[in-house]
C-alpha cells in the first residue's frame, strides 16, 4: 500500500520525456509522437501561460510537469523564477524564486534565463547565465543551491552565457567557458558539491555539453570547444580522449550511438565503435553548414540548418548531401522532428513545418505566432511545447 501511495504522487517517467536540451538523448526527435501539421496563435492552441520574464531557454517535460525558467528585474535580470505546469492543462503549479549572485549581464536578444534546465527525473536543475545552480524537486523544494558565479567570480562572458547542464548518472555537468576563468566541472546531484573542477581553454564559448551513450560501454560527457572535443569521464572528470578541429562556438555536437556530430569544418562526423579511447573520422562536409542550431539525426539522415535559413538533409553514413529547402529568417532555436515532419521555430515567430521522409523535404505549412522564439521546443504527450520571450505555448490536436 505505501508503495502504490508512492507512485500515486511522484510522476513516472516514460519514454516521453524530455529532460534537458534537445530532448532527454541531446537529439530533439520523438518518432512516435504525430503532432499537428497546421497550427497558428490561435489554432491548435491547447494552452498558453504567461511568464514571469524573460528567456530564451527551451522548456523540458518530466512525467506531467513542463517545467521552464525566466528572469526579470527592473535595472538587471538578477531574479530568477522556475515554473512548473501541468502539461495537460497547463495550469500553473508552482513558480521559485531566487535572486542571482553571478553577474547577470547578457546581450540585449538573449536573457540571464538563457541555459535550458535539466533533469534527472527526481531533481530540476535550472542554470542561468550568472552561473548560478539551482537545484529544485519536482514538487518546487529548493534541495541545493549553486552560486557558481560567486564562486569563481573570474568566470563571466562579455554578453553572456547560455550553456545549458546535463546529466550523467548522478553527475550534473556545467560548462563555463569564457574570457576569463573557464572551466568545466560536475556536481553530485544530491548534495551540489563538486566531483571535480578541470580547466577549459579560455574563450566565449555558447555550446552545450552532451553524454556518449555507447552500447555496452560507460557513459562519457563530451565537451566541446573552439580547439575541438573532449570526453571525459562523468564522476570523475577524467579525460578519456581528445579530438582536435575548429568547431563552432554556438551549436552544440550531439552524439547518436557510436557516433558524434561535430559543428566543424561544416559538419565532422567521429566514430568511437572501434575504440573507446580513439574516435576516427568517419567523414566531414563543408556543405552541411551549421550557424547556431544544433544538428539533428533521424532515420538515417542528418539535418542542419545554416545561417540564411537553409535546410540540409544529409545521409547519415557518408555526409552527402540528398536536398536541401530554404525556409525564411533567423533561427536560434534546433530544429525538433516528430514523425516524419521536422518543426523549426526564428527569432520572427514562424515555425515551418517540413515533411521528411520522401526525394525532397517540403514545407507543408508555416505558423505565424505572433512572437519571437529562441529557444529549443520540446516534444511530449503529443504536444509541442514552445517557448516565447513572455510565454509557454502547448500545440497540441483537439
Amino acid at each position: 500500500m505505501r508503495y502504490a501511495l508512492l507512485l500515486a504522487v511522484i510522476p513516472l517517467l516514460t519514454a516521453a520525456d524530455w529532460l534537458q536540451f534537445r530532448g532527454s538523448d541531446n537529439n530533439p526527435v520523438a518518432a512516435d509522437v504525430k503532432l499537428p501539421t497546421q497550427f497558428g496563435a490561435e489554432e491548435n492552441v491547447a494552452w498558453k501561460a504567461a511568464l514571469p520574464g524573460d528567456g530564451v531557454s527551451g522548456p523540458i517535460v518530466v512525467g506531467d510537469r513542463v517545467i521552464v525558467t525566466a528572469s526579470s528585474g527592473a535595472v538587471q535580470q538578477d531574479r530568477l523564477h522556475v515554473l512548473a505546469f501541468d502539461a495537460q492543462t497547463g495550469k500553473q503549479l508552482w513558480h521559485r524564486q531566487v535572486w542571482a549572485t553571478g553577474r547577470p549581464f547578457h546581450h540585449p536578444e538573449s536573457a540571464n534565463a538563457a541555459p535550458t534546465p535539466a533533469s534527472d527525473g527526481e531533481r530540476i536543475f535550472a542554470f542561468y547565465s550568472s552561473n548560478d545552480l539551482v537545484c529544485l524537486d519536482l514538487e518546487g523544494n529548493l534541495l541545493w543551491y549553486r552560486g557558481l558565479g560567486h564562486d569563481y567570480p573570474k568566470a563571466g562572458n562579455d554578453v553572456g552565457m547560455s550553456s545549458s547542464p546535463v546529466v550523467a548518472g548522478d553527475t550534473v555537468v556545467v560548462q563555463v567557458e569564457c574570457q576569463g576563468d573557464s572551466f568545466a566541472a560536475g556536481l553530485d546531484v544530491a548534495t551540489g558539491e563538486n566531483r571535480w573542477k578541470i580547466a577549459r581553454p579560455k574563450g566565449a564559448n555558447w555550446v552545450s555539453p552532451a553524454v556518449l551513450k555507447r552500447p555496452g560501454e560507460k557513459p562519457s560527457v563530451l565537451l566541446q570547444s573552439a580547439s575541438g572535443v573532449t570526453a571525459v569521464e562523468p564522476t570523475s572528470g577524467k579525460e578519456l580522449w581528445r579530438f582536435d578541429a575548429k568547431c563552432g562556438g554556438i551549436p552544440s555536437l550531439m552524439a547518436l550511438g557510436d557516433r558524434v556530430y561535430v559543428p566543424a569544418t561544416g559538419l565532422t562526423v567521429l566514430d568511437t565503435s572501434a575504440s573507446p579511447s580513439t574516435p576516427s573520422l568517419a567523414w566531414e562536409s563543408n556543405k552541411l553548414v551549421l550557424a547556431n542550431a544544433s544538428p539533428v539525426v533521424h532515420g538515417g539522415k542528418v539535418y542542419a540548418l545554416n545561417r540564411v535559413g537553409v535546410l540540409a538533409c544529409g545521409d547519415e553514413k557518408t555526409g552527402d548531401v540528398e536536398w536541401q529547402v530554404r525556409l525564411k529568417g533567423t533561427f536560434w532555436a534546433t530544429p525538433v522532428i516528430a514523425g516524419e515532419h521536422l518543426y523549426a521555430v526564428n527569432k520572427d515567430g514562424q515555425c515551418f513545418v517540413v515533411k521528411l521522409g520522401g526525394e525532397k523535404g517540403e514545407i507543408v505549412h508555416t505558423a505565424e505566432m505572433g512572437e519571437p522564439f529562441y529557444g529549443t521546443p520540446a516534444i511530449a504527450h503529443n504536444g509541442l511545447y514552445l517557448r516565447s520571450e513572455k510565454n509557454l505555448w502547448k500545440i497540441a490536436a483537439p
